[in-house]
C-alpha cells in the first residue's frame, strides 16, 4: 500500500512532536531532582558518614549509624546559635523587637548571608529568621554580638549550653559552622540540640518559610530562600537545618510531623545534596511506615484526677502534665503498656500553678519508658481565719 506525501508528512510531524514532548519531560525531571523534588529510593544506611533518628516525644532511637563519632557539621552549629537567642526571648533577656546594629565583623562574614550593611540597624527576630531560612552568617555573628558582647563570649555559652544537654561530643568554635579547628559534633549531638530547638513554637514561624525577601533598612532587598528542601517536598516536614562545607561534605538534621507523631533525623557527611536529601526522606519514611504514636497525657491539659487540698479556699486541686506523655511504638508491637500516678492524697494550701505535686509514669511489661511531672493546674490560696469562720458558720446547721 503507497503511502501519499501527506500522510508522510503528518507522521514526521507527530514523530517530532512526541520527541519534543519526551525531552521536555525530561528536562522538567531532571530540574525537579536538582530541586530536590524528586528523592528517588535510597539505602539510608549506605549514605553519609554517620546517621540518628529518633522519635522527638520519647526519644526512642529508630535508627542509628555511627551515631557518636565527632566530625564537622557545618551550619548545623546554627542550631545552637538559634536555641540560644529564642531561650534569651523566653528568659526576658532579649526580644524580638530588639534593635540590633551590624559591626564591621559581621558585615564581613563570608559563606551563605543577606548582605547586611556595616552600622545598620535590624530587629532580632528578622536577623534570627535569614539564620534559620538561609543559613545567613553575618546574621549569626551580629546576633552573637548583641546577646552576649562578642562572639567569643557568645560560643562559650554554645559549649556550656551544650555541656548542659549531655552533648558530650560536640565542641563550638564559632557560631557559623565556618570551617574551624577542633571544631566538631555528631549525629546524636546534633539531635539532641535541634530536638531542645524545636520544643519553641517561635521557630516553627521561621522553619516553613520557603521564598522571601529580606528588606534591609536602606530599602534595597535580598531574596532568600529555605536551604532545608524538604520543608517544601517532603510531607509534614516543617524545620530542619543544612549545612555544607567541603570537609563536611553535606549535612542535614530535619523533623517531620504526620499526626501525633514528630520524628528527628540527622545525616552528616553526604556526597551531595541530592543524596542527603533522599536519606533522610527515606528515614521519615522508614519511621512514619512502621512505628505510630499514641499520646497519654498532653501537658497542660487538665486530668480526670484531683487531689484535696488542706486548708485551702478550695478542696479540690485540678492537677495536668507538665510534658506530653506518649506511647510510640512498632505498628506490630504487642506488648503490654500501662500508665501510672504517684500523686499525694492531700497537699497543703497555698499551692501555686505550675508546683510540682506527683508523677506519672509510661510503664512497658513492668519497666518505666518514660515520667512527667505532674503539676498543678491552678492556684489555690491559703484560708485566712475569716474564711475558717465563714466556713464553720455555713456548715453549723449540718452539725448533728
Amino acid at each position: 500500500m503507497e503511502i501519499s506525501k501527506s500522510e508522510c508528512r503528518w507522521t514526521i510531524v507527530l514523530v517530532v512532536g512526541l520527541f519534543l514532548i519526551c525531552a521536555v519531560l525530561a528536562s522538567l525531571g531532571a530540574g525537579l531532582c536538582a530541586a530536590g523534588v524528586s528523592f528517588a529510593a535510597t539505602d539510608l544506611k549506605t549514605v553519609g558518614k554517620a546517621a540518628y533518628m529518633i522519635d522527638a516525644a520519647s526519644g526512642t532511637v529508630i535508627y542509628a549509624r555511627n551515631e557518636k563519632e565527632r566530625l564537622p557539621i557545618a551550619s548545623m552549629v546554627k542550631i545552637m546559635t538559634s536555641l540560644l537567642t529564642l531561650e534569651a526571648v523566653d528568659r526576658g533577656e532579649a526580644s524580638f523587637d530588639d534593635v540590633v546594629t551590624v559591626s564591621e565583623e559581621a558585615a564581613g562574614m563570608g559563606g551563605s548571608q543577606v548582605f547586611l550593611d556595616a552600622g545598620s540597624e535590624h530587629k532580632l527576630g528578622d536577623l534570627l529568621k535569614t539564620v534559620i531560612v538561609a543559613s545567613a552568617n553575618d546574621s549569626c555573628v551580629a546576633l552573637a554580638e548583641h546577646l552576649s558582647g562578642s562572639v567569643s563570649a557568645f560560643v562559650a555559652n554554645m559549649n556550656k549550653r551544650a555541656k548542659e544537654l549531655g552533648m558530650r561530643d560536640t565542641n563550638f568554635k564559632n557560631c557559623t559552622g565556618l570551617p574551624a579547628a577542633e571544631s566538631f559534633s555528631c549525629a546524636r549531638d546534633v539531635a539532641v540540640m535541634f530536638g531542645e530547638l524545636i520544643k519553641h513554637p517561635a521557630y516553627f514561624n521561621y522553619a516553613c518559610i520557603w521564598m522571601e525577601d529580606y528588606m534591609h533598612p536602606s530599602g534595597r532587598s535580598t531574596s532568600i530562600s529555605n536551604t532545608n528542601k524538604l520543608v517544601r517536598f517532603y510531607r509534614g516536614c516543617d524545620g530542619g537545618k543544612t549545612g555544607y562545607t567541603s570537609e563536611a561534605k553535606f549535612c542535614l538534621a530535619a523533623t517531620a510531623k504526620r499526626d501525633d507523631m514528630r520524628i528527628i533525623a540527622v545525616m552528616i557527611g553526604a556526597p551531595s545534596s541530592k543524596e542527603r536529601n533522599a536519606a533522610v526522606s527515606a528515614m521519615f519514611d522508614e519511621a512514619f511506615g512502621n512505628y505510630t504514636t499514641n499520646v497519654l497525657l498532653k501537658a497542660g491539659e487538665p486530668l480526670d484526677r484531683t487531689v484535696c487540698v488542706a486548708g485551702g479556699k478550695k478542696d479540690s486541686l485540678s492537677l495536668s502534665a507538665a510534658s506530653d506523655v506518649a506511647k510510640f511504638m512498632s505498628r506490630n508491637d504487642s506488648a503490654s503498656y500501662e500508665l501510672r500516678f504517684d500523686l499525694p492524697d492531700s497537699v497543703k494550701a497555698p499551692v501555686k500553678r505550675g508546683d510540682k505535686i506527683g508523677s506519672a509514669y509510661l510503664v512497658k511489661d513492668g519497666e518505666i519508658l518514660s515520667e512527667t511531672d505532674i503539676v498543678a493546674n491552678e492556684d489555690v490560696r491559703r484560708m485566712s481565719l475569716f474564711d475558717a469562720i465563714g466556713e464553720i458558720g455555713r456548715h453549723w446547721g449540718t452539725v448533728a
